[in-house]
């Protein structure tokens, strides 16, 4: 059975936990480790965590299956991206699903109950930003109906940043 609920305060360790853990499954290879450590370390902590679910912008989701958490999102509604003209748009700033459970379709649930939320909010569409080498992730986007619409740079450090996908999903 899966279940989704809306994360409240009290879930800032798992959610770092899960984050760390999943960051590095599939981004771990993309820097060094040193720029990797340092990344991971300043931002999948209880105390980041802490202050993002504070933040009432941020809206995080928990993924459990069968009692077990297997990942969580992360939305913020009216956010805008120079690459989209519409205004009133969803940022999916993060949805991160264990390895464990890839071939569940949990992240499919994850991101249908996003969008769902996202237009109960009267967005116009949500886009996010992709790694360009997550290839799985870029066909589970493409196969959810989103176009590459942009690029973008994700900074892992200082000297280090990954090529990323800018990619929407319009909902008109």
């Amino acid at each position: 059975m899966t279940t989704i609920r809306t994360a409240t305060i009290t879930d800032a360790a798992t959610i770092a936990t899960i984050g760390k853990r999943s960051f590095l499954e599939s981004h771990g290879h993309s820097a060094s480790a040193k720029d990797i450590e340092s990344y991971t370390s300043r931002k999948y902590t209880a105390e980041a965590l802490q202050q993002e679910l504070a933040d009432s912008g941020n809206i995080y989701h928990l993924i459990f299956y069968k009692d077990q958490i297997a990942g969580y999102s992360k939305i913020k509604l009216n956010t805008g991206n120079e690459n989209i003209a519409a205004t009133s748009i969803t940022c999916l700033d993060r949805i991160y699903l264990l390895k464990d459970f890839y071939d569940l379709k949990l992240g499919a649930a994850l991101l249908n109950h996003n969008i769902a939320l996202s237009q109960q909010h009267d967005q116009a569409g949500i886009w996010l930003y992709t790694w360009t080498e997550n290839t799985r992730a870029v066909a589970f986007y493409h196969k959810a109906g989103f176009n590459i619409v942009g690029s973008a740079n994700f900074s892992i450090s200082p000297t280090h940043a990954n090529p990323n996908h800018v990619m929407y999903l319009t909902y008109f």
